[in-house]
């Protein structure tokens, strides 16, 4: 009976190896979570061509405005809870209820005014026109104009999921999952989905974030309500087989030992 038992028990060292075999499988090579891998001169600055697109309204966006004169008991009107606006810049629901919505006409209902189409405009050229619209309402007066709808939404393999409001009328992949507090050790860069809405429906594009290509890519500027999945990588399914593995090593360790206890 002791024999056996010895037996048993000698069988769980190989059981261990086997289960560090699969630990050290299941480790992430360097060349999976580094950007950008290419070559680069720690003196002299790779220049990478790709000038961002302006942005030009759509309909849904939601344009914060502001109108400043010598006259400000006049300009009041045109600021929609200015104050509101300000103090809750991090609340979405706040932004498109205190802020101006383009309509499904591309159109914006300015009081006093009237409506103003803004669609297919960019942001200065839009805060040029509203400027011009105004004018004729209230001397010498100054109109800043800003998206307060750029929204994306970030899931998957990184450290904060959730959506972010960015307050630029642009940001790129990385400002993204920046903002997301970057990927984890498990999360796949080389196959990372980005879903766009466009008016036939949706695209998906998938991105490799560790080749320098990235940078030259059209989709390396996000759009409103651009959406980033990040999947789980082969390491992270394969810990978790043998996390299983282990359990079941160990269960079947134990009772090789007790059967040859008891046997």
């Amino acid at each position: 009976m002791f024999s056996h038992a010895v037996s048993s028990a000698f069988r769980l060292p190989v059981l261990a190896l086997l289960l560090l075999a699969l630990t050290f499988s299941s480790c992430v090579p360097t060349r999976d979570i580094s950007y950008l891998q290419g070559q680069y001169s720690p003196t002299q600055p790779t220049a990478v061509s790709n000038p961002p697109t302006e942005y030009r309204i759509l309909p849904n966006d939601v344009l914060y405005i502001r109108v400043q004169s010598p006259q400000p008991e006049l300009t009041k009107v045109f600021s929609l809870h200015e104050s509101e606006l300000v103090m809750n810049q991090s609340d979405p629901g706040s932004l498109y209820i205190n802020g101006y919505v383009v309509d499904e006409k591309g159109q914006i209902m300015v009081p006093t005014v009237g409506k103003i189409m803004v669609q297919g405009l960019s942001l200065s050229a839009a805060q040029e026109k509203v400027q011009q619209s105004i004018a004729g309402y209230v001397r010498n007066a100054t109109v800043v104009l800003r998206l307060v709808s750029f929204r994306v939404t970030v899931l998957g393999e990184v450290k904060n999921p959730g959506r972010y409001t960015v307050f630029n009328d642009r940001a790129t992949v990385l400002e993204a999952l920046g903002l997301a507090g970057d990927l984890s050790p498990l999360g796949n860069r080389r196959n990372v989905k980005l879903i766009r809405q466009t008016p036939s429906g949706s695209e998906v594009v998938l991105l490799d974030l560790t080749r320098p290509e990235l940078l030259k890519s059209p989709y390396y500027y996000l759009l409103p309500n651009d959406a980033l999945y990040v999947e789980p990588s082969k390491a992270l399914t394969q810990r978790g087989n043998s996390v299983n593995l282990g359990l079941l090593f160990s269960g079947l360790g134990t009772a090789a030992l007790l059967y040859g206890l008891f046997r």
